[in-house]
């Protein structure tokens, strides 16, 4: 009988594998960073091969660390850093290029030049995105137009595209599957959510052909056999799913109205809307949270591009501090009325504002600002754009969720979680597993396997480790949040 599943979380600063039992606890779990590329102001892109090299380096570890064999893990789940973008070579599976991260922006241009030409509503009917540089469509786009070769290659079928996870798997069954899964597929502006097909109209459109595409599956389903010379058996791939659709599932927001917001690199909460897609009146995305045996779930979300990336550049960039966990000492120096404003808009803005152009800036300097000011604004940032998030979703839905459940590096943060739930006026939640993500993705290929039989014998298992509870009183929640947006009004590029 098989003892684990491993989870592998390919994300934006580093890949992670995690080894959980049926319980869905953690046995192991090994982690390993890699390069962020910027060669130019608003690019980011990573080296392929570091992805994969760290993926399976982290396999081979977690493995060793738990002390145990391929040959005692049921199978696979994967999920991933969305909307990134790769192109490869069929034959070789060598890429084009460098992977174009979901931060990256240097499509704005030609994102602002299908807006003046008015596909705005078109997209957001068919994908429930907006037209943004985040999205996978432009970045392939400007792959074909500016790789020496790459459009012609790619009529001719020589090529594959693919988000993270369908590059991996394609490495990792050598070739023998491309192949996405639906949360992956709904992020690139290239499918269609309600017929769950790739769109022709939007094909033409972005200028894409065809045969560059993946095939897409449930989240939870065959995608093929791990090659057993990687980690020592073949193991099958049985779920997939983009991170923050994995974490819906790892934190089991399995009804309508239930929701999570992840702290990771970035911030993205999404609210389970049941079996209909509800488009958004205030900017934010409608997208899968799950498919499972043909049928999508879908949900709401609110992107926002830097979350955790602060606390990383306040460390490495201001060297303020030598260790994340040091932040929450540092916070608790202020007062939360400080009068410090961090706006972290170093790759613009997303959501609800979706301004690309705008930039950081910190704002209320005084001659007794000090370290722990800035770093309490930098953590109060991020609360103060889940406010902005949950405003638009509470009007979109006509509906007031009473509890969060949060998840991802930064929650573990006690004043920042307090801090929180404070601006939001909700019940924040803390789960026992913080790595939902990935356990959202053990939990997929627990299903297609037969380790668990419903979702709701997957909503048994979650766990509550603390409740906060807001205490601040509505004149000063008002007036620090009447504070943020004033000092977001003075980075907008417009």
């Amino acid at each position: 009988m098989s003892s684990y599943l491993l989870a592998i979380d390919q994300g934006t600063t580093s890949s992670r594998a995690i080894l959980f039992n049926r319980e869905g606890q953690i046995a192991a779990i090994a982690q390993q960073e890699f390069t962020q590329h910027f060669p130019s102001d608003g690019w980011i892109e990573h080296d392929p091969d570091d992805l994969w090299e760290s993926v399976v380096a982290t396999c081979r570890q977690v493995l060793e660390k738990a002390q145990t064999k391929a040959s005692d893990v049921a199978g696979v789940g994967i999920t991933n850093q969305r909307e990134t973008t790769l192109l490869w070579d069929r034959s070789t599976g060598k890429p084009l290029y460098n992977a174009i991260v979901w931060q990256d922006r240097r499509t704005s241009e030609q994102c602002q030049l299908l807006r003046d030409q008015g596909h705005t509503e078109t997209v957001q009917a068919k994908t429930g995105l907006l037209i943004d540089p985040y999205f996978s469509a432009t970045k392939l786009a400007w792959l074909l137009d500016n790789v020496e070769g790459a459009r012609e290659r790619a009529e001719r079928g020589e090529l594959a595209f693919g988000t993270v996870d369908s590059f991996l798997i394609w490495r990792l069954t050598g070739g023998k599957q491309h192949v996405t899964d639906a949360t992956n597929a709904s992020r690139t502006a290239l499918f269609n959510i309600h017929t769950q097909q790739w769109d022709e109209e939007l094909l033409t459109l972005f200028n894409i052909p065809a045969s560059l595409l993946p095939e897409v599956k449930d989240s939870s389903d065959d995608f093929g056999m791990v090659e057993a010379d990687l980690l020592g058996a073949e193991l099958p791939i049985a779920g997939v799913a983009g991170d923050q659709q994995a974490a819906l599932v790892g934190q089991a927001c399995f009804k309508p109205g239930m929701g999570k917001s992840t702290y990771g690199t970035g911030c993205f909460m999404i609210v389970n809307t049941g079996d209909t897609p509800s488009l958004s009146q205030n900017r934010l995305l409608t997208t899968v949270g799950y498919r499972l045996n043909g049928k999508p779930t879908y949900a709401m979300e609110g992107s926002i591009f830097v979350a955790g990336a602060t606390v990383q550049w306040l460390r490495d960039g201001l060297n303020l501090f030598a260790d994340a966990a040091e932040t929450e000492a540092l916070a608790k120096e202020t007062r939360y009325g400080h009068s410090v404003y961090l706006v972290p808009a170093f790759t613009g803005l997303g959501a609800p504002y979706w301004d690309p152009k705008a930039r950081g800036a910190i704002f209320g300097l005084t001659r007794d600002t000090g370290i722990a000011e800035i770093v309490a604004a930098g953590l109060q940032a991020v609360c103060y754009q889940t406010r902005d998030l949950q405003h638009c979703m509470n009007d979109d839905m006509d509906a007031t969720p009473s509890k969060l459940r949060v998840d991802g590096g930064m929650v573990k943060n006690s004043w920042l979680m307090q801090f929180l739930a404070d601006m939001l006026d909700i019940e924040v939640d803390r789960p026992t597993i913080l790595e939902t993500t990935a356990l959202g993705a053990a939990y997929l290929a627990g299903l297609r396997l037969g380790w668990y039989d419903s979702l709701e014998e997957i909503e048994q298992l979650w766990r509550c480790e603390k409740s906060f509870l807001p205490s601040m009183d509505s004149a000063t929640r008002e007036s620090l949040y009447q504070g943020w947006l004033d000092a977001v009004s003075r980075v907008r590029s417009h």
